[in-house]
C-alpha cells in the first residue's frame, strides 16, 4: 500500500518539508510517493523521504486508489481500507476555516477513484496519513481518540505563549500527536 501526497503549495515551505519528514517516518519511505514536485532543489529536498513525480496524481492514473476528502460522503473503514493499493492526500496546508481546496484540486479531477473521509473535522497532512494507516491495520475510526484544537505553550515564563492548531490530532498518551520537530520549530520561530 502506497501513501501519495499532491503537494498543492506553490513552494516547499519549512513547515511542509517537517510535515512530508514526518509522514515518512510514519509510513516509510517506500511507501510514500510526493506528486506535482516541479522545483528541482524541492526534488533533490524530498528524494530522502519518498519516491518523487514532477507530474502531479492526475495524470498517473493509479487504478485501486481512495482520495481522502473531508467532504467525501462516505468514512474510510477497514475492511474497505485494506484492499486499496494508493491512499491520495492532498498536501497543502489547511485554512481555517476550510475552504475545500482537495475537492477543488483532487476530488473534481480524479475521476477513477474512490472517494472517503476520515470524519467530519479537518486533520493535517500528517495526522490523515497517520489515521489511513491505522484504519487500513484494522482499527475503525471510532476506535481512535482524537483532539480537537489542540494548544502547546512554545515559551513559559513571564509571558506565557502558546499556538493553537485547529485541527483534529490523534490523542495518546494524555496529549495530541503532533510532531516533536514541527513543535521545536514554532519554539525558534521569530515571526509567530
Amino acid at each position: 500500500m502506497k501513501f501519495v501526497i499532491e503537494h498543492l503549495s506553490d513552494k516547499l515551505y519549512e513547515w511542509c518539508l517537517i510535515e512530508y519528514r514526518n509522514i515518512s517516518g510514519i509510513v516509510g519511505r517506500k511507501n510514500l510517493i510526493f506528486t506535482n514536485i516541479k522545483n528541482p532543489n524541492d526534488i533533490k529536498k524530498l528524494k530522502k523521504f519518498g519516491n518523487v513525480k514532477k507530474e502531479n496524481v492526475v495524470k498517473l492514473k493509479l487504478k485501486n486508489a481512495c482520495l481522502l476528502d473531508l467532504k467525501a460522503k462516505k468514512t474510510l473503514n477497514p475492511t474497505e481500507a485494506k484492499n486499496f493499493d494508493y491512499f491520495i492526500f492532498g498536501g497543502i496546508l489547511g485554512d481555517f476555516p476550510e475552504q475545500g481546496r482537495t475537492e477543488k484540486y483532487l476530488t473534481s479531477k480524479l475521476k477513477n477513484v474512490e472517494v472517503r473521509n476520515l470524519t467530519n473535522k479537518q486533520m493535517s497532512t500528517d495526522t490523515a496519513v497517520l489515521v489511513t494507516k491505522l484504519i487500513a491495520k484494522g482499527k475503525n475510526i471510532n476506535e481512535i481518540k482524537f483532539v480537537d484544537n489542540p494548544s502547546i505553550i512554545l515559551k513559559n515564563g513571564k509571558v506565557q505563549e502558546e499556538v493553537n492548531f485547529p485541527y483534529r490530532y490523534v490523542y495518546r498518551k494524555g496529549k495530541p500527536v503532533i510532531s516533536k520537530e514541527l513543535i521545536k520549530y514554532l519554539k525558534n520561530k521569530k515571526d509567530l
